[in-house]
């Protein structure tokens, strides 16, 4: 690093994203919850030479259009929604708006591994929270947390969720302490926290459309909350990046959002596929923890899950594999089509006949 480096910062370790491949070609690539399917039809023919040509157009820094379409989505009022350059951005600004007194961020101990980046980078203190013996959340365990909650549901990388009365146990126990909910798998069978918003002053809701609506490089995140907590954080936004949706992104969102009946094909297309996936993996003697997203976390007894993971490449198909040794059996796997599950199941037995 250079002499010109912040001290405070140099013990960061920056988060590291899913492997990107350069060129994907022949791999099939299941690492990073990417959905197989393009986005809905709608967003293709939004991108016109038109929308091309406005690109030397600053965007609406208030994304009205796309906002509108969001609450209308939901059920809810436009000022209790804001966007961002993909949910890390918009978690970014509330780790920072929503800091308490003593700057502590609750989080599980094994969830999106941002969290505890984002917590050094601002020097907040994450406090990690044990799941249970089942890698499943304990909502008793966040009775008066004493900080910012953040609870990703479905959790990552386990894919297991909390009920929505779960999460009011949760908010119910935290009056006094902001309650994040990071739904950035939540389409795939999760109970959303969204029609709590209006009960709940302490409740703040983060989903993306990098996941369900087929736009990871649109970078399109959405935060939904009363209008206060969504003033607070327009707050930050404006302070730092006002400009942070382009111009194509917003078309694209506020297409991808009408079209309900293409998002409600694609989640149960992927879901079903989830489905007879897990079937197959337990009947290769795998253990598969109950997903509600679009991936998996498995282990098998018979094969590590780092070798596991290097068997796959061999085959190339990629999966995600965590050093962390209390999950250093698993692997995660993206749920792709069909023919790329099946294609994983039938490597899968030639690495296990082949031991």
């Amino acid at each position: 690093m250079s002499r010109f480096f912040s001290n405070e910062l140099r013990t960061l370790k920056p988060y590291t994203p899913g492997e990107q491949p350069k060129v994907v070609g022949r791999l099939i690539k299941l690492n990073t919850n990417e959905n197989p399917y393009p986005p809905a039809p709608g967003v293709i023919r939004a991108l016109s030479d038109d929308q091309l040509d406005s690109l030397r157009l600053y965007p609406d820094p208030e994304a009205s259009d796309l906002i509108e379409a969001i609450a209308e989505n939901f059920g809810i009022r436009p000022d209790q929604v804001m966007v961002g350059n993909g949910s890390d951005e918009l978690l970014a600004f509330a780790f920072f708006a929503f800091r308490n007194d003593d700057n502590i961020i609750v989080y599980p101990e094994i969830s999106y591994s941002f969290y505890p980046v984002l917590c050094d980078m601002m020097h907040l203190e994450g406090i990690k929270i044990p799941l249970d013996e089942e890698f499943k959340v304990v909502p008793s365990y966040y009775n008066h947390a004493g900080g910012t909650i953040v609870i990703t549901n479905p959790n990552a990388p386990t894919g297991i969720a909390l009920t929505r009365a779960e999460i009011r146990s949760i908010l119910d126990n935290n009056k006094e302490n902001l309650v994040i909910i990071d739904e950035a798998y939540v389409d795939f069978g999760a109970e959303s926290a969204v029609t709590l918003i209006d009960e709940y002053d302490n409740l703040l809701v983060i989903q993306t459309m990098s996941k369900s609506r087929s736009l990871a490089g649109g970078r399109i995140g959405f935060a939904m909350g009363n209008a206060e907590l969504i003033a607070d954080l327009n707050r930050i936004k404006f302070s730092f990046n006002p400009y942070n949706l382009n111009r194509l992104s917003i078309k694209a969102g506020i297409e991808a959002i009408k079209d309900i009946n293409y998002f409600e094909r694609i989640t149960r297309l992927i879901a079903n596929t989830r489905e007879h996936f897990v079937n197959d993996m337990k009947r290769l003697r795998f253990t598969v923890l109950p997903s509600e997203s679009n991936f998996v976390f498995v282990k098998s007894d018979e094969i590590s899950g780092e070798d596991y993971f290097k068997a796959l490449r061999k085959y190339n198909i990629i999966v995600r594999y965590f050093s962390d040794p209390k999950i250093k059996d698993f692997v995660r796997i993206t749920i792709g089509t069909p023919d790329e599950m099946k294609a994983l199941v039938d490597a899968t037995k030639e690495i296990l006949e082949a031991r």
